[in-house]
């Protein structure tokens, strides 16, 4: 079929699919033809040193593509990594902001040490053209700099419009001076698109005009917990959480202090003067006059009060919907960034919080559970591309929209799945069995019966079996004991459900977590060791479990000699021990299987949350909440998901047991203390054992 020529020049970055005939996604290119079925021929700019220099690109699919007017194609190419490119180009209102930016435009600059605020100058092109298709690239230019300085200009991902983005500068009351200003600057030559930002400021001083007040005053009643921002007198503007009002002192007028979303230069930890008055951390506490603020606007409800803006609305492209892309976990190195924050994670709407957090804890950052994620989607099945678009948006973007999850909720199957109150385990079982279409996770044998699965692993005991505060370790080991169960095989994926039932009972008020999880003694027909000389046991004793004497709560296994001795005192002369299946004898050690925790769920007045091990180091510990906070009233209203760091689970959870059963709740940290008393499934990998589909086939009519 003929191509037909493209008279208008155009520009375009691949967005998604698979690398073909030259390009790949993040590369941008210039149109030179497009045939009738939908595909693009076109040069390929590569960026770096030799991005002004195009190069024969080859074909790629139109729908793979995002068009891009020559300005924008000259910004992004100056951004070398591929995956910067696709981030900012994620961020619509980011992007759009940095292309519309104009002389004396307000930002902020983005260096190692910090931020600093700044005024747009020149926009700089960098290289020289020398051939008609060459293609400048545009950077901007340090105040600090000239033409022949050797400093580099600095790249768009550094500049940050203030009005897009929730960076700022600490507040001086009823000044705009001091700023200490790293300018950037725009060539005359350059298109000059028009200001927003002044476009903005010039509206919001009509509005204060005419309504006779200053421009960031609102009529809303705002109240501890209200979301709002704050327009300085420089036109910067900051983000946070009223913690305090009233009036403090030497102030005469009501005053807010506000918990900023980032660190910033020149504020406190709650504490104004020589008063503490709320606590945070350092660097995040702004104190200033109430009628400085309003209404945070990035979450505010349209005017006509019958729809409310929802962030996702806006976006320019669906860059991460194809179902044949696979996103890998987030590393440890980028979780903070990408994550932590308000709107973050995966947003919740209507009693969605028990799909929510499980699936977050699953797929977020678990390399175990990944190769679920590498098998490509059955396009025939709409649900599994449903589920991958949610695992690449959390994975890419760090962000779920509630429109995402009820589409998949509605694709389960049952009508409850929509609307009402689900525990995790049942949802669960309907993930790996109808959706993934995978075989039980655990094999179990109850004595010399068959073996039977499951998906998940219920904590079945009495209560007088155990002491006040157990561990998991000692729950999995007495409930096993007691049901006479063995695993069959090392699982990858081990769900230990606590003994409790939704949020109305609990048999244990705290239950210690255990890090790490030996089931090496809960194995079947598997060589253990006795617990007392390290022989080879041939006897278990159930009786033993509780003893005193002998580490409370341990599994107790024993050779032939100290199972005699063991049981020759007067106390355990009436225990039942139970002989061993006799494995193969061997000189080698027993190895030790062992299990690593990866994330917990939690319920509290039947909403469930949960804390994610995020990376190996031991303070790489999260915490979601899919509703954390709300906007509006119940029906035009939507909820605020967010994440937070919580290293001081780390350092809880690096002491020993015994430490940590002598803690009492109360007096640990808050997030300590939600997962001491409100533990509902501990979730386990096994690293060296990645789950497998191959390994978990369910079989399907």
């Amino acid at each position: 079929m003929e191509p037909r020529a493209v008279v208008k020049e155009k520009f375009f970055i691949v967005i998604r699919g698979k690398s073909r005939k030259g390009f790949c996604r993040g590369c941008i290119g210039r149109v030179e033809t497009e045939t009738q079925r939908g595909e693009l021929t076109g040069l390929l700019y590569c960026g770096g040193s030799n991005a002004l220099n195009p190069k024969s690109g080859g074909t790629v699919r139109k729908e793979d593509t995002y068009s891009l007017t020559r300005h924008q194609a000259q910004l992004l190419l100056f951004v070398s990594s591929v995956s910067k490119r696709l981030e900012l180009l994620c961020n619509p209102q980011l992007f759009s902001a940095i292309c519309e930016l104009s002389q004396d435009d307000l930002v902020v600059v983005k260096h190692k040490k910090g931020h600093l605020p700044g005024l747009v100058k020149n926009l700089m092109q960098i290289g020289k053209k020398e051939h008609k298709d060459d293609l400048h690239m545009l950077g901007f230019e340090d105040s600090d700099q000239n033409l022949s300085s050797k400093k580099p200009p600095l790249c768009p991902c550094s500049v940050i419009p203030s009005y897009s983005v929730p960076l700022g500068l600490h507040w001086k009351d009823g000044q705009s001076g001091g700023l200490n200003r790293k300018a950037v600057t725009r060539f005359n030559s350059m298109p000059n698109i028009g200001s927003r930002a002044r476009q903005t400021r010039e509206k919001l001083t009509e509005q204060s005009t005419v309504q006779g007040q200053s421009p960031s005053a609102s009529h809303v009643p705002l109240e501890v917990g209200s979301l709002v921002e704050v327009v300085s007198n420089s036109g910067v503007t900051v983000y946070g959480v009223i913690q305090w009002l009233g009036v403090p002192a030497g102030k005469t007028n009501e005053w807010a202090g506000i918990e900023l979303d980032y660190d910033v230069s020149g504020c406190s930890d709650g504490k104004y003067g020589s008063q503490q008055y709320f606590t945070c951390k350092a660097s995040r506490a702004l104190f200033v006059p109430v009628t400085k603020c309003s209404p945070d606007s990035r979450f505010s409800c349209s005017s006509s009060g019958r729809g409310t803006s929802k962030p996702t609305d806006t976006l320019l492209v669906p860059l991460y919907e194809d179902p044949e892309e696979y996103a890998p976990p987030i590393p440890e190195s980028e979780a903070l960034s990408l994550l932590v924050g308000k709107m973050k994670g995966i947003q919740g709407h209507i009693n969605s919080c028990y799909l929510d957090v499980t699936l977050f804890s699953l797929f977020s950052s678990s390399v175990t559970l990944d190769n679920i994620c590498q098998t490509p989607a059955d396009t025939e099945r709409p649900i599994t591309c449903t589920f991958r678009e949610i695992v690449n948006r959390l994975r890419r973007q760090g962000f779920v929209p509630a429109q995402s999850v009820m589409n998949f909720r509605q694709q389960l199957g049952c009508d409850t799945f929509r609307t009402e109150e689900k525990d995790p385990e049942e949802f669960i079982t309907v993930l790996f069995q109808k959706v993934l279409r995978m075989g039980p996770l655990i094999k179990l044998r109850s004595g010399q019966d068959t073996c039977q699965g499951a998906y998940t692993f219920q904590i079945f005991l009495e209560k007088g079996q155990m002491g006040q505060m157990p561990s998991v370790q000692q729950l999995l080991d007495t409930s096993c004991l007691s049901g006479d169960l063995k695993f069959e095989e090392v699982p990858s994926c081990l769900m230990v459900q606590m003994p409790r039932f939704g949020n109305k009972y609990r048999m244990f008020s705290h239950i210690i977590p255990s890090t790490e999880l030996d089931i090496t003694d809960l194995l079947y027909n598997s060589p253990r060791e006795c617990f007392l000389c390290g022989h080879l046991a041939e006897f278990e004793c159930l009786q033993c479990l509780p003893d005193r004497k002998m580490q409370p709560g341990r599994i107790k296994q024993f050779c032939s000699t100290c199972n005699t001795q063991v049981h020759s005192h007067p106390s355990r002369q009436a225990h039942s021990p139970r002989a061993l299946p006799a494995p193969a004898a061997s000189d080698t050690p027993v190895p030790r299987h062992t299990m690593q925790l990866f994330a917990v769920l939690c319920i509290q007045t039947s909403h469930y949350v949960s804390f994610l091990k995020y990376g190996p180091d031991p303070h790489s510990w999260l915490f979601f909440d899919c509703m954390a906070d709300r906007h509006g009233d119940d029906q035009h209203g939507y909820n605020i998901p967010e994440i937070r760091a919580c290293p001081e689970l780390g350092d809880f959870l690096s002491q020993p047991e015994e430490e940590m059963a002598r803690s009492h709740p109360s007096q640990t940290p808050e997030l300590v203390r939600r997962l001491l008393c409100d533990s509902y499934m501990f979730l386990y990998q096994n690293p060296a054992t990645p789950l497998s589909r191959s390994n978990h086939e369910e079989p399907f009519n």
